[in-house]
């Protein structure tokens, strides 16, 4: 069938790219004589970024020579080595065409089962010096795969590769590539491959999404892969106009608007959680584009955003001074996959500040079903003063049979009162999390600062909250997620040097930036870096989905003028370019 012509190993090491570290087990060199393969890799191997690569599913990874004759020829290039391409294996036989997932084999003392093909990213064009490598694999369908160990055991260069059972639809590895990267997606081949059990959960959710976002005429709109969770298609394209009908101030430092739509049919029911892109226009200056979670009751004709006044804000500051009832702004429909799930488990909102907004829908849509499940409302404020929402949470909590409620205040005023106002002097932690005894089967949502969610979802893991548990979403720009590059010091998100550039406007709804496209940047991610907003990416090629994680840029969404191109995307922003005026959700 086939014969193992190199065993190659590589512990994860630091390399240097484009100016930045990258930690990468990219590099793999032969062994001689028998190494043993466990269930999650072979003695002294290693991966440098576990989100993207290794795993159960993705213990060993098999290129074929075949490939390596194919791109030399291509790359005119005679330097190859055994482990070239970071493969565990290389293999004389098993091409990605004949090759099937759930294949079984037998490979020296070892037995292993076909899981998916291999998801390139970057870190391949780092190794093989050729930047569009991850995106030539897939565009020549030459990917390689991934073998899951099913009885561990010894294996040696040399070892005959023997298969044991055929696996079920026969369906190789370069379809299975081909379903998810290529056009079309027929539903028929998606249903096909979710019946193979040997297919690993990041690619059958991929698939799953993909069945699930589907165009009228039966074809499948975009890359569902691509994202966590499937969202629905926003209501609107671009923004319409709405008045602001109401003014509200919540606490010292937060005000409500209410939007109420003028034009067209009612506004699409929003999902509990859910955000819109506000474009206000504070004459003289320009346009001010900012991303804000509705704040009101499920169902509503109007839209309830609650905005916290920051130092040097311009778009809060804007709203608090200058905005007044009757004037008009601009708003997209609502859009984002943080929203309540439903079901009978207990829910736990977590919020801090103005992070409160999303949950606090939440919270409105659970005593609108009057819901009796177990609901805990978990809130940080510095004081009673900044301390929005107060009543109105007290109001709905009472609502619900089964409610429980903690309130803390970092820095309580004189008048503040224990166990009234607020239950615990001092903030919102896991310290406070772990006195709780909180159902480790609940949902929870957390809502506020980067480091307020990162350190609650780490301090609810180790309590034993299961990761598909625990939503975050993030309110204001947040770090970045670049797998394998070593953090560097955050910086402010600016414009970038030098005189704008002539192309469409690209708005970064967070950041607050709005920045004139050149066509000096090759991407929209070098944008953004340029600007140092905060990305969140899973590769810079376009082809890599992160199966496992569904890591994305951002959402990205298009103004109707001057085109008229979809208005929602979750796209992977590095590999794309504007066409027209783009707004990011970063």
């Amino acid at each position: 069938m086939g014969r193992l012509l190199s065993v190659n190993v590589g512990l994860p090491c630091n390399t240097t790219w484009q100016g930045r570290t990258v930690h990468t087990g990219i590099w793999k060199t032969p062994v001689k004589g028998p190494r043993m393969v466990r269930r999650l890799n072979i003695e002294g191997d290693g991966q440098g970024d576990l989100a993207g690569h290794g795993g159960e599913h993705r213990a060993v990874l098999v290129y074929q020579y075949d490939s390596y004759r194919y791109w030399q020829n291509q790359l005119s290039r005679s330097d190859f080595a055994y482990g070239q391409f970071g493969e565990n294996f290389t293999v004389d036989g098993l091409s990605d065409a004949e090759t099937c997932i759930g294949d079984r084999y037998r490979i020296g003392k070892a037995l292993f089962e076909v899981t998916q093909p291999r998801v390139t990213c970057y870190r391949l064009g780092i190794r093989m010096n050729e930047p569009d490598m991850a995106a030539l694999l897939v565009k020549h369908g030459r990917p390689g795969f991934y073998l899951r160990v099913l009885e561990e055991g010894e294996v040696e260069t040399g070892d005959e590769i023997t298969l044991v059972t055929a696996g079920p639809e026969r369906m190789s590895v370069s379809d299975i590539d081909a379903l998810l990267y290529m056009p079309g997606h027929p539903r028929d081949q998606l249903e096909r491959a979710l019946r193979i059990p040997a297919l690993s959960t990041g690619w059958r959710k991929s698939f799953e999404a993909l069945l699930k976002q589907r165009l009228k005429d039966g074809a499948v709109a975009g890359n569902a892969g691509l994202t966590t969770t499937p969202g629905l298609a926003p209501a609107w394209q671009g923004f319409r106009p709405f008045r602001v009908s109401r003014k509200v101030r919540e606490s010292s430092n937060v005000t409500s608007l209410v939007l109420e739509p003028i034009d067209g049919p009612p506004i699409a029911a929003a999902l509990p959680g859910q955000f819109v892109v506000l474009r206000l226009e504070p004459s003289p200056a320009p346009s001010l584009m900012r991303s804000y979670s509705l704040s009101g009751e499920p169902g509503a004709s109007f839209f309830r955003v609650s905005v916290k006044r920051e130092a040097h804000g311009a778009a809060s500051d804007y709203i608090d001074d200058e905005l007044k009832v009757g004037d008009i702004v601009q708003a997209s429909a609502a859009r984002g996959s943080f929203t309540l799930r439903p079901g009978n488990t207990p829910v736990v909102l977590v919020s801090a500040g103005i992070g409160v907004t999303p949950v606090l829908a939440m919270l409105h849509a659970l005593v609108a079903e009057a819901s009796t499940r177990d609901v805990w409302w978990l809130y940080g404020a510095r004081n009673g003063s900044e301390h929005p929402f107060a009543s109105e949470t007290r109001e709905l909590l009472g609502a619900l049979p089964r409610h429980h409620s903690q309130i803390c205040y970092s820095a309580p005023d004189p008048e503040d009162r224990l166990h009234i106002d607020f239950d615990v002097r001092g903030h919102l932690d896991v310290r406070v999390i772990e006195q709780l005894n909180l159902p480790r089967d609940g949902d929870f949502y957390i809502c506020g600062p980067s480091g307020f969610m990162s350190d609650l979802s780490a301090g609810l893991a180790s309590l034993g909250v299961a990761k598909d548990r625990i939503h975050t979403e993030i309110f204001g720009t947040g770090p970045s997620m670049t797998p394998g590059i070593a953090a560097s010091p955050r910086q402010t998100p600016h414009v970038p040097a030098g005189p704008p550039g002539p192309g469409p406007m690209v708005s970064f709804a967070r950041s607050g930036l709005n920045v004139r496209w050149a066509s000096s940047f090759k991407s929209l991610l070098e944008l953004a870096e340029a600007c140092d907003v905060p990305v969140r990416w899973s590769c810079r090629t376009g082809v890599c989905h992160n199966c496992e994680t569904g890591l994305v840029a951002g959402n990205v969404s298009y103004h109707p003028e001057p085109i008229d191109a979809p208005a929602d995307g979750n796209l992977l922003i590095c590999c794309s370019r504007p066409e027209g005026n783009v707004v990011i959700d970063l």
